[in-house]
């Protein structure tokens, strides 16, 4: 029996997900909840576990490719595995073996003659192109799905219609119908490079995740009326505070004490003095949040992120530096869940561990603020 794999429920808002590497090939052994496929959504990257321990029957989805939620990505012969091994036990029970012949005799018979007759017209149609039949485990799962075999092309000796074939029909359709909202906006075309040039340039396919957040940064810049203040701040008191206990602290609680914590602290501190800059236009309404859910900005290899330090108006100091190295680790290591990258009312972009001294940080939408951090530096006062 098979059972097929499919795209899950990839969180609040995300509707589809690219294909980004099968960890396992057809014919593989998988037991249940092990990682067999990892797919790229506009915000993280996740793996998807065996449902079912088995062999990996058929691949419908191929990297590089989108699907969408509860798309085929792939069957399962569930206990394929377990039917493996059973030759091996099969000389075990050497009293039962009349039974056994007699037992196994008219099984074959039984089971041919559905397959035969299953089989038997659908040849004509099945085979568009070929004189074969669809294999038997092909032709099972066109009769289970109601498919006409002559629309499936196939690709196994002569054209014969394979497992594979039949999964692949089934998400192609999906796969089909999705380009054509993508056509309504063409591409501004690029201009004629030159021979010389050309020939020193390197092409890279974006990933899913960078192309989520130039999008995302360009429509907050078309949506939100923005405005961007400047203003200095001595940070001379924190940092003789944080010299002071930075040892003691760091032994204390097992996390140093940077200055993202002293941050977000102030930042809560605001939020509750000035209610409307955490807050959220929904329509017509304004949605005022009486919680602090603080984004911090993340840089990785494969793009900025923003996890969530969630009720950050509840923690102390220690704790919200404890968070933020957690969060941290797992956005380098490419861990985050979909919930650490949502729900934030407000975030935080710390540009100053890249030496910039100003900057516009764009609004990460819905929220309606965002705190710009930069470069600390001696000045003459």
């Amino acid at each position: 029996m098979s059972t097929e794999i499919r795209v899950p429920t990839l969180g609040e808002s995300v509707t589809e997900a690219t294909i980004g590497q099968w960890f396992k090939q057809v014919g593989d052994v998988v037991n249940a909840d092990e990682p067999i496929v990892e797919l790229e959504t506009d915000k993280v990257t996740i793996e998807v576990p065996a449902p079912v321990s088995g062999v990996l029957e058929a691949i419908a989805a191929k990297p590089g490719e989108t699907v969408d939620v509860g798309a085929l990505l792939g069957a399962i012969a569930a206990g394929a595995a377990a039917a493996a091994s059973a030759p091996a036990a099969a000389p075990t029970p050497a009293k039962a073996e009349v039974p056994a012949a007699n037992a196994a005799g008219p099984e074959p018979v039984k089971a041919e003659v559905p397959a035969a007759n299953a089989a038997g017209p659908e040849p004509v149609k099945a085979a568009a192109g070929t004189d074969r039949a669809p294999a038997p485990s092909a032709q099972k799962l066109i009769n289970e799905k109601g498919l006409d075999a002559s629309a499936i092309a196939g690709s196994g000796k002569a054209g014969q219609v394979l497992k594979e074939d039949v999964l692949a029909s089934l998400v192609r359709p999906a796969a089909e119908t999705a380009p054509a909202p993508k056509a309504e906006a063409p591409k501004a075309a690029r201009a004629p490079v030159a021979a010389d040039d050309a020939s020193r340039e390197e092409r890279v396919k974006m990933t899913r995740l960078r192309q989520t957040i130039a999008r995302r940064l360009k429509d907050a810049q078309n949506t939100a009326a923005m405005l961007t203040t400047f203003n200095e701040v001595d940070m001379k008191p924190v940092m003789d505070l944080r010299n002071s206990y930075k040892e003691l602290f760091e032994k204390k609680h097992g996390v140093k004490l940077g200055f993202m914590g002293f941050f977000t602290k102030a930042v809560v501190h605001a939020l509750k003095e000035i209610p409307a800059v955490n807050a959220e236009i929904d329509g017509d309404d304004l949605i005022y949040k009486q919680y602090a859910h603080i984004g911090v900005a993340v840089g990785t290899d494969k793009g900025l992120v923003v996890p969530v330090v969630r009720n950050a108006d509840q923690m102390s100091i220690a704790e919200i530096e404890k968070e933020i190295a957690n969060l941290g680790k797992k956005a380098r290591d490419g861990q985050l869940s979909m919930a650490d990258m949502q729900g934030g009312t407000f975030t935080i972009s710390n540009g100053g561990v890249y030496g910039s001294l100003m900057s516009t940080p764009i609004l990460n939408a819905p929220q309606s603020g965002i705190l710009g951090m930069h470069k600390i530096q001696e000045r003459p006062v």
